[in-house]
């Protein structure tokens, strides 16, 4: 389906396009909203809140130490390794505005997982918080990279309290492993020494590479997703061109720079990277980060001094909140839009969100490759549960059978999408992105959908060995790969299973060599391979596993037996 398919059937207010020559940068959007909202709060972590114009004033220390009292050039890569803290947003756009490439690191990585990215993206440089000093030092003779900058908990607050949380967090809590990087540069430092150095103005347009995000694909080790300038300029625009309908009253469900938007999604992660850290550049809303959306107790108390308007988050948080007894005393007043990404949406808890709350959850539709924002439902009472919406305005989407040619509305295939948000391809990795992208800039999704008459999607089935943990992709072979490296396992394979709390869960079938291996032996061996949410939850031993004629491991059967 082309565009025009869906323009009769828009909510008002929302427009049919986005004009992608109202900016010439991610740092364009940056600068004016800097200077338009400049006294309007950007972001509120741990107590400290800072505007606009003191987001614009530290990032151009942290580009004008990039730029000055390193060698590093524009196009270089550097890593980003932190939390939901103010230090990251930060980093970002001073990073950008310094001429960098960004690369997103989850800080949960283990230091296999972090040594294949820094490896892959040639990484230069990196930003970390201290706390994972230890698994940087691991790694660090194995990469390219030149410059470490460190961060510290309380950096952003006032000395006295910084010195204090930085004391708890280390010496209390013990939250921070002995480890020894002497060339490392404090991030206080970096400001200190890049205030009122001048920034050399990089000139980039909109094709060149801004962020390197790592997705594992359907197969094998993740790979680079480049997302350009213009990639992320539209889906900006794209997502404030949905959050313009109009409510009952004739009013933007969102209006710029007078929104509280609530933060606990990793802004590594893509879906929040560009909700929350850029989406919200063009619109100058405020954004309240919660570095620790696991403790339930300490997020409810952070809700209770706000009275947000906006809340991104997903199936298993949405249930975890509503769990916990203090939900129901938080002030949901000025909430009018809930947003569902990253994983299915269970209907029950979709339900019961609206009941305790009064707003509606609304369920999108993206891939890191579409940087991320594919399709979106309508805000308020227009959205469908159980669909993931409509394409956004200045994409197409359309569904094809397994020879490639196109099926017609309500016939299910893999479903294609085409916009200015879809990546430029995989970072070298052309094969890889031969394989997904077509010559006119379809992208295949590997999902299979519906296209109903009336332009609503429905997601029936998914990459089939794709496993979604709470949000985040899990891939088999990566998991397989690695187990298969244990000297006393002869043959394994990966299948995810539903979980109550995560949606699903990785399931780890193994078929042992002589002499055996226990259960305990392979958890620990996990734990210190993957990332907590790839460690299997369950694992089960087998005398062998179903295959194929040619010997390949038939996942499918496992799943129908599970």
């Amino acid at each position: 389906m082309q565009p025009d398919f869906w323009n009769d059937k828009r909510p008002a207010g929302v427009p049919l396009d986005i004009d992608m020559t109202a900016f010439r940068s991610v740092v364009d959007v940056f600068e004016r909203s800097c200077k338009k909202f400049a006294d309007r709060p950007a972001f509120s972590n741990l107590g400290v809140t800072i505007t606009y114009a003191e987001l614009e004033r530290y990032s151009a220390a942290f580009a004008g130490y990039l730029q000055n009292c390193t060698d590093l050039k524009p196009g270089d890569r550097i890593a980003v390794q932190m939390p939901n803290v103010l230090q990251y947003p930060i980093a970002v756009f001073g990073a950008l505005r310094a001429g960098l490439i960004v690369v997103n690191t989850n800080p949960l990585y283990t230091s296999r997982e972090m040594r294949h990215q820094f490896k892959s993206a040639g990484i230069r440089a990196l930003v970390y918080l201290n706390m994972f000093g230890k698994r940087v030092q691991e790694v660090l003779a194995d990469t390219e990279i030149d410059y470490l900058i460190e961060a510290k908990m309380g950096d952003m607050m006032p000395a006295a309290k910084g010195w204090v949380t930085n004391l708890v967090v280390d010496k209390v809590k013990k939250l921070v492993p002995a480890y020894q990087l002497p060339q490392a540069i404090g991030f206080k430092s970096v400001l200190h020494r890049g205030a009122g150095q001048v920034i050399h103005p990089v000139p980039v347009t909109l094709d060149d590479t801004a962020v390197i995000q790592y997705t594992g694909g359907t197969t094998g080790l993740p790979k680079g997703a480049m997302l350009s300038h213009g990639n992320l300029v539209a889906n900006m625009q794209q997502l404030r061109a949905c959050l313009s309908q109009l409510d009952e009253d004739g009013q933007p469900f969102l209006r710029d720079g007078r929104e509280i938007m609530v933060a606990p999604l990793p802004l590594y992660h893509i879906y929040a990277f560009t909700a929350n850290c850029m989406g919200m550049m063009v619109t100058g809303n405020h954004n309240i980060l919660i570095t620790n959306p696991r403790d339930i107790k300490g997020f409810i108390k952070e809700l209770k001094n706000w009275r947000f308007t906006a809340f991104l988050g997903l199936n298993t948080l949405f249930v975890a909140l509503m769990d916990h007894p203090d939900f129901k005393s938080v002030d949901f007043s000025g909430l009018k839009i809930t947003n569902s990404g990253g994983t299915a949406l269970v209907r029950a808890t979709a339900e019961r969100w609206e009941k305790l709350t009064g707003c509606r959850i609304v369920e999108g539709y993206g891939l890191t490759e579409t940087s991320p924002v594919a399709s979106a439902n309508p805000c308020g009472s227009l959205a469908r549960l159980g669909t993931v919406g409509m394409p956004v305005p200045g994409t197409a989407m359309k569904v094809v059978g397994d020879d490639g040619s196109d099926l017609g509305l309500g016939e299910s295939g893999e479903l294609c999408v085409k916009g200015p948000q879809v990546m430029k391809g995989y970072w070298q990795n052309p094969q890889a992105t031969a394989e997904v992208l077509d010559a006119e800039g379809w992208f295949r999704t590997g999902d299979i959908a519906v296209i109903d008459p009336d332009g609503f999607v429905r997601i029936v089935d998914r990459k089939k060995d794709l496993i979604i943990v709470s949000g985040f992709n899990v891939y088999p072979n990566e998991i397989e790969d690695i187990v298969m490296a244990h000297p006393k396992v002869a043959s394994c394979a990966v299948i995810g299973v539903p979980d109550e709390r995560t949606g699903e869960a990785v399931k780890l079938f193994v078929v042992a060599r002589a002499g055996g291996v226990s259960v305990e032996e392979l958890q620990a061996y996990c734990k210190e391979n993957f990332t907590a949410y790839k460690v299997p939850k369950q694992i089960v031993f087998r005398d062998a596993l179903p295959m194929t004629a040619v010997g390949k491991i038939l996942r499918r059967e496992l799943r129908d037996n599970a």
